[in-house]
């Protein structure tokens, strides 16, 4: 049997490209990797190549192609996580949604199509990243024992005096519980302030 060198180099083409876009995730130490990122596009491409050529003549390319879009909801929905009220990870499952289409691409030998969605996918994840971490908040949630050696409204005056923004403050059965949002590119800065700011206090819990 002879080998389809063009069906191997599209097969690779469609690992790469999604291997790109999962080397942008890792580097973001996101759920999904390269290797994920990888396998998602490199076996979307292999699904598209053995609709149209494995079964001679009775294929129907569009019915296999809709099955990988229906398969990668179950992948993508492993990689959201729902915590502290933040939903984490839906990116991550967009990227893999969106390799997954650029296997089909691959598979289907349309590599310019492919190419363009990989390098648009990139530099919205890379414009993205920037802007979250120049213009980005984090939410944190702390958990103290009011038994302390500081008075709490004092300390949320020198909260307001540091401009760490409190988004929400509640007080029960001798519990403090503080939402603070920081800037991502302050957050460093801020967080040792705060702990500063907390001493005396009990941390019970820190997210």
């Amino acid at each position: 049997m002879s080998i389809d060198w063009n069906l191997i180099l599209r097969l690779v083409i469609a690992g790469l490209m999604g291997g790109i876009i999962g080397l942008e995730r890792e580097s973001r130490a996101k759920e999904a990797g390269i290797r994920t990122h990888f396998i998602v596009a490199l076996g979307s491409a292999l699904f598209m190549i053995i609709s149209q050529y494995a079964f001679n003549g009775r294929f129907d390319a569009a019915r296999v192609a809709a099955q990988v879009v229906s398969g990668i909801g179950f992948l993508g929905a492993g990689v959201i996580i729902f915590q502290k009220n933040v939903i984490r990870g839906v990116t991550t499952a967009a990227g893999l949604w969106v390799v997954a289409a650029i296997g089909l691409a691959c598979g289907a030998g349309m590599y310019v199509v492919a190419g363009t969605a990989t390098v648009l996918t990139a530099i919205c994840l890379e414009m993205m990243h920037f802007f979250h971490l120049h213009y980005g908040e984090k939410l944190v949630d702390i958990k103290l024992d009011t038994h302390g050696n500081k008075d709490l409204a004092t300390v949320m005056d020198a909260l307001e005096k540091a401009k760490i923004n409190v988004e929400s403050y509640s007080v029960f059965e001798g519990k403090v519980h503080l939402s603070l949002r920081m800037p991502t590119r302050h957050y460093a800065e801020q967080l040792h302030t705060l702990f500063e700011l907390l001493e005396g206090f009990n941390i019970e819990e820190l997210s």
